[in-house]
């Protein structure tokens, strides 16, 4: 029996034999998406116990197993169109779908060779879910395909829900879920009793545990699928991804849990096209009655709009970057009134080297909803520096869970936070610490950096040279975004 690293490998070794047809990784994965769901609809269809029509006769897997040449090419794209049309979680998936496989035979040999050879449905929930979150990950290294700006390294991930430990009763939402590594492993960490839950729970875990916002497309889609592919969801019913923007208004709903790594960049921009016909981009300021503040700062907007959403008593882990510690006038505010009004507990300040996105400065802030009342929420804030002299890069030396074992060791999970105890790397500090500081800076450091003093303690050659790749390439996108955002286009004529 095939496991999920043959599944990927295989998958994967046919991305690269499509990337000289322009075919990018992303564009890749969306394809295998379209492809393993129409797949799927065809097993269950044709399944001996409690056969289940999914897809209309006219978008069947068989018709295109017949089809090849330019009449696979129009069949496909007709299966693709009538799909987007459909609703719940079949017209998330089908979405605006477009067929990036320019080479009819290419797509035959994906169809054949590929993916009618495996039956997915038998190999079980996990087999198949494992083999596409692979892909994912795999796709999200390939930093030119643009997949990274989706992924969060799972063993951060891993670490921050065993600290939240999400439970079957509860609702989780991530308001920018990417390809939904949050949900997923929330939901894996709730299910792992499985046996031992009641029918309604099962139930609950399937179909109302967990929910995603997302804004792009091509990305919602690829988390729909991740759902699906994981048993969360029905393809018939309501999809648990929603596309939609986050910011522009409160949904209304309220959720116990919000895991979340919002997007880096702190603007939110808005493209004007003035009388001559000339674009330009104007940091677009998000106005909310329940925002404390407004401000055009993405990072912060975010910060407000989880603030929202989060239950009475609930919790949250989001990865915020550095700015939203330090930054006065807006981000002042929305700092101290956070500390006031929620129990902000516990923060995990990150090394680089860890994203995608190279250079990236970036903490995960645990805090929880309380009732209004008069005094502040928040009593003690921990600090785990897990920053100095840790160095890690995405090619020579990645983080692993195991890295992050002493930090949800000294955070206790499922403990009464008075039973914590310092450490070198583990530092308490009180609200009236925090609140005195000058703009209630949360940007604490209190260990040395051995390799300033010492240049016996300098990380490995290699590792110096990742992280100043990472810093250069970091430096290089924000200014490209910035000759971007000044340099005015004229539009095409119509």
């Amino acid at each position: 029996m095939v496991d999920a690293r043959q599944l990927v490998d295989k998958l994967w070794n046919f991305c690269h034999l499509l990337r000289d047809d322009g075919v990018s990784t992303i564009d890749y994965t969306e394809q295998l998406t379209y492809l393993l769901f129409l797949k799927m609809a065809h097993e269950r269809e044709h399944r001996a116990l409690n056969p289940e029509r999914i897809v209309p006769d006219d978008c069947s897997w068989q018709l295109l197993l017949d089809k090849s040449g330019p009449e696979l090419e129009s069949t496909y794209r007709h299966v693709l169109d009538t799909l987007a049309r459909q609703p719940g979680t079949l017209g998330v998936i089908f979405r605006k779908a477009q067929n990036k496989i320019q080479d009819p035979a290419k797509l035959k040999r994906l169809i054949v060779d590929f993916i009618d050879k495996e039956n997915w449905s038998a190999t079980g929930v996990d087999i198949k879910g494992d083999a596409y979150e692979g892909l994912l990950a795999k796709g999200a290294e390939d930093i030119k395909s643009g997949a990274g700006q989706y992924f969060t390294p799972r063993a951060l991930i891993a670490a921050m829900v065993d600290c939240v430990q999400p439970t079957v009763t509860d609702t989780v939402v991530d308001p920018a879920c990417g390809t939904g590594g949050f949900l997923l492993a929330a939901y894996e960490y709730a299910a792992r009793d499985a046996k031992n839950l009641t029918q309604d729970q099962r139930t609950h875990l399937r179909d109302g545990f967990v929910c995603g916002f997302e804004l792009v497309d091509g990305t919602a889609r690829l988390a729909a699928m991740n759902m699906i592919l994981h048993g969360m969801g029905r393809t018939d019913g309501p999809s648990p991804i929603e596309v939609k923007d986050s910011l522009t208004a409160d949904p209304g709903r309220r959720w116990s849990v919000v895991l979340a790594n919002p997007p880096f960049g702190t603007k939110s921009s808005v493209t004007m096209v003035s009388a001559d016909g000339r674009k330009t981009k104007d940091d677009l300021e998000i106005v909310r009655d329940d925002f404390w503040v407004t401000t055009s700062n993405k990072q912060l907007n975010f910060v407000q709009h989880i603030k929202t959403i989060l239950d009475i008593n609930g919790r949250a882990a989001v990865v915020l970057p550095d700015n939203v510690l330090f930054e006065g006038g807006a981000g002042e505010a929305v700092r101290r009134r956070l500390l006031k009004e929620f129990d902000v507990h516990t923060m995990l300040r990150l090394p680089t080297g860890l994203f995608y996105a190279g250079g990236v400065k970036a903490n995960v802030l645990f805090f929880d909803k309380r009732p209004a009342g008069e005094r502040p929420w928040t009593e003690t804030l921990w600090v785990y520096d897990f920053r100095t002299n840790q160095h890690f890069t995405q090619k020579t030396k990645s983080m692993r869970r195991e890295h992050l074992d002493e930090f949800v060791d000294c955070y206790r999970p499922g403990q009464s936070r008075s039973s914590r105890v310092e450490s070198e790397r583990f530092h308490s500090f009180t609200y009236d610490d925090l609140v005195a500081r000058d703009k209630a800076n949360l940007d604490i450091i209190w260990l040395k950096d051995d390799s300033l003093e010492d240049a016996a303690n300098l990380p490995a050659p290699d590792v110096i040279a990742g992280e100043m790749m990472e810093e250069l390439e970091a430096a290089l996108a924000e200014i490209a975004a910035i000759v971007e955002a000044l340099k005015p286009e004229p539009i095409a004529d119509a």
